[in-house]
């Protein structure tokens, strides 16, 4: 058996696992489809903070964010959907799961494949807005960049060890620092434990051909946080994201690769707390009104105007 990975063996890793309750939930009487959720913080928060994993990502991959953002008074719920082979479907899916957790709205941390999926939300819901904000971090808004969208309709055949070595190659191979080697492992195992089924329906979501219309979603505040150094989007990519979002916040780290939040948390964790804050004191507050003063003394503490390693610009 395969030694685990450094943060699977962590005791963060291990405290998360202890004290946040993973659970299945079915949300359509109709279908044995099941959402796996963590949902962490407050409760009386109606407008939670939404993190949706990419292509090879399960839900406990924001067990950093869980643990950090709830200590301060945020409720943060990470998500894990069923096999869906359409947008639809999956827009379906997630307002059933909000629906069932009785919120009217939520904001949105989308990694990847994740953030795509959030955009696709919040602009199929455009007449009936359930989308507060999204943050997206790695992410795209047109799927035909990755050049799979003639095969894209084949993968529910696919070999499943095909379809994990297809993901693998935008995984970076080079010598990287410690901790990102290590969110790599750990992202690694998270695809080792997806069947067949969940990586191929994630795969044709990634790359099916679909785009995004920003002017049904022009009115939500949206943060972009990318990287600086390697991961597997391109900068004709990025670039493509900005000129959908030209007004949007943009959060850059100088590290990172394809996965920041884990291997730069902190960082990633302030930019969530910077976005979330033009919410504050506000029925869509992802925060406990009860510490709001508290949080507002960590930004002070943590002003990131001040970071050498990082920026954030309110608009480019």
């Amino acid at each position: 058996m395969a030694q685990e990975s450094d943060i699977r063996r962590s005791q963060e890793y291990q405290s998360f696992r202890s004290t946040v309750p993973k659970r299945k939930v079915i949300v359509d009487p109709s279908s044995e489809k099941s959402w796996t959720i963590y949902d962490a913080g407050p409760r009386n928060v109606r407008c939670p903070l939404i993190c949706l994993p990419p292509v090879s990502g399960t839900a406990d991959v924001f067990f950093k964010q869980i643990l950090s953002l709830t200590s301060l008074g945020y409720r943060v719920i990470a998500v894990e959907y069923p096999v869906y082979w359409t947008y639809t479907e999956w827009v379906e899916g997630m307002k059933k799961l909000l629906d069932f957790l009785k919120l009217d709205k939520v904001h949105f941390f989308g990694a990847s494949l994740g953030g795509f999926l959030a955009q696709k939300f919040a602009e199929a819901t455009s007449k009936s807005p359930r989308t507060c904000s999204i943050v997206l971090c790695n992410s795209f808004g047109d799927t035909t960049v990755f050049e799979q969208t003639s095969v894209a309709y084949m993968y529910w055949a696919m070999p499943g060890f095909y379809l994990k070595r297809m993901v693998m190659e935008n995984f970076n191979s080079k010598e990287v620092d410690p901790d990102i080697a290590d969110s790599i492992d750990f992202m690694v195992e998270n695809l080792d434990s997806l069947d067949r089924s969940s990586l191929a329906s994630r795969l044709t979501l990634n790359c099916m051909n679909s785009y995004i219309e920003p002017q049904k979603i022009s009115n939500i505040p949206i943060t972009i946080v990318d990287v600086f150094d390697e991961c597997a989007l391109s900068e004709q990519v990025k670039d493509g994201l900005y000129k959908l979002y030209p007004h949007a916040r943009r959060a850059h780290l100088k590290s990172g690769g394809n996965f920041p939040y884990l291997c730069r948390s902190s960082e990633v964790n302030l930019y969530l707390q910077i976005h979330l804050r033009q919410f504050a004191r506000t029925r869509y507050s992802a925060l406990d009104p009860d510490v709001a003063a508290d949080e507002e003394l960590v930004f002070v503490m943590n002003d990131p105007t001040t970071s050498k390693t990082d920026s954030f610009d309110e608009e480019n």
